[in-house]
């Protein structure tokens, strides 16, 4: 194993020894070191009030900003989780403005008439966040009932791919 793997494999996950009293940041701390490995990836959809009172929304891959975000704010409840312009999806109800990026794991659909749609770049798969729809093959829909946020929803990806993936399977 090279050292670079090596470090990698006993880096502490940002949710270790926090007393975590909220579900939604215990749920986060369930689903981190799977996000982190590549044996799933997690869509988390957050709808709240920004800083300025304004509703926000959107969707937030979860693994994509493990990798690029220090989440120990987050897990610590120094930081609240927020969607970003630069998340998969963000929408402000206050000024109309949207938007929806590709990230390291999933392309955006828009142009669907059943509504947003998110591709799994890995393995192809279609994750269909409408609630009133199945979320997909290999995909879970999870509400989570919290304090923190007015609505949060996690939609948990896996495939059968091989483990060098970005969304490879989740382990026996």
């Amino acid at each position: 194993m090279s050292p670079v793997v090596f470090l990698k494999s006993i880096r502490k996950l940002a949710s270790t020894g926090k007393e975590l009293k909220d579900n939604f940041l215990r749920a986060l701390a369930e689903r981190e070191e799977a996000n982190r490995s590549g044996e799933m990836t997690s869509i988390i959809f957050i709808r709240d009030r920004n800083s300025h009172g304004q509703e926000i929304s959107g969707y937030i891959d979860y693994s994509h900003r493990l990798k690029s975000e220090d989440f120990e704010p987050y897990f610590s409840g120094k930081k609240r989780l927020m969607p970003k312009t630069t998340d998969l999806s963000f929408y402000n109800w206050g000024t109309q403005v949207a938007k929806h990026n590709a990230s390291s794991n999933y392309e955006v659909i828009t142009e669907n008439p059943s509504g947003l749609l998110f591709k799994c770049k890995n393995d192809k798969k279609i994750l269909n966040v409408d609630p009133e729809a199945i979320p997909g093959d290999s995909s879970i829909r999870t509400p989570v009932q919290c304090d923190l946020y007015v609505h949060v929803v996690i939609y948990d990806h896996v495939t059968r791919k091989p483990a060098t993936s970005s969304c490879a399977p989740l382990s026996n």
